[in-house]
């Protein structure tokens, strides 16, 4: 096997990858920023152009104190954000005293076969510096075929001083295409944040 090696030296003048490398492309498709908003939703862009989209939160932040980020969905045609899903979730957390750590399964944000609204992150809290931010991937929403997974991992500044890194997944338990999802928070409106929603190829 023959080894390539770089003639030159910087990166910089690299103008294009050879083609049997991909590039695993992010394309942003909407932007929406909260203000005092009781929901965000994402309505439109969910749909067969990509197999996977990622939703990316900024500065997610809660007008009452330690309250959870949640999400839902809808399938095309349906209202009401109340699919029926399982999911499991766990969290690292850490406190700024140096006094209480761990990592431990939290069943109360688990569902099995659940409607309501998943939590993805811990309590939020709402101290001017505190908020939450992070990731969820949603994949190939428009099969007709499988069920629709979806991983999450959301850092988040909890109202008791904690950092906390927690983890959910599952899956959206129907066959058919999903196309809408919304956000919130457990109870409370979100204050500010950015939500960015992004097709990858």
């Amino acid at each position: 096997m023959a080894i390539n090696l770089a003639n030159n030296n910087s990166l910089a003048n690299i103008t294009a990858l050879p083609s049997g490398i991909s590039g695993g492309a992010m394309t942003l498709l909407a932007t929406q920023t909260a203000s005092s908003s009781a929901t965000i939703s994402f309505t439109s862009g969910i749909d067969d152009t990509y197999d996977s989209y990622v939703f990316k939160f900024y500065d997610i932040h809660p007008q009452t104190d330690n309250k959870k980020f949640q999400f839902q969905a809808n399938v095309s045609g349906a209202s009401g954000f109340n699919e029926t899903m399982t999911t499991t979730v766990f969290r690292a957390s850490h406190n700024e005293a140096d006094n209480d750590t761990g990592v431990s399964y939290l069943a109360a944000f688990d569902q099995a076969q659940g409607t309501a609204f998943q939590t993805i992150s811990d309590s939020v809290g709402a101290d001017a510096n505190q908020c939450c931010d992070g990731t969820l991937s949603l994949y190939n929403p428009s099969n007709t075929t499988f069920v629709k997974h979806f991983i999450s991992r959301l850092a988040t500044y909890q109202g008791g001083n904690f950092a906390m890194d927690t983890f959910a997944a599952g899956y959206i338990n129907t066959t058919s295409a999903i196309d809408e999802i919304q956000f919130k928070f457990d109870s409370g409106n979100i204050d500010s944040g950015v939500i960015k929603l992004y097709g990858v190829s």
